[in-house]
């Protein structure tokens, strides 16, 4: 199953955000930075990935169930939908 990019907009502009969010995280962890704030913004990058990763799979659902694009088996999509959990 391919994945039309433009439709992912939103889950590849938030990944971008995470990357920055990560590189903040390794910035303040070299800095000895307050424990609470690092992990607070280290929180904030994996909710921003899991968030990116339903969107892909939910678009990725949409194309094989409305789409009915036969690339994909239900058992594959829920794997991956657990992959997540």
């Amino acid at each position: 199953m391919d994945l039309d990019s433009s439709e992912l907009t939103p889950a590849i502009n938030r990944l971008k955000r995470a990357q920055g969010q990560l590189g903040a995280v390794i910035r303040m962890l070299e800095e000895g930075r307050d424990c609470k704030d690092t992990v607070t913004q280290l929180a904030a990058v994996s909710k921003a990935l899991d968030r990116a990763g339903f969107a892909i799979i939910a678009s990725g659902l949409e194309q094989c169930a409305v789409r009915k694009d036969p690339s994909m088996s239900t058992k594959e999509l829920e794997k991956l939908f657990l992959s997540l959990a």
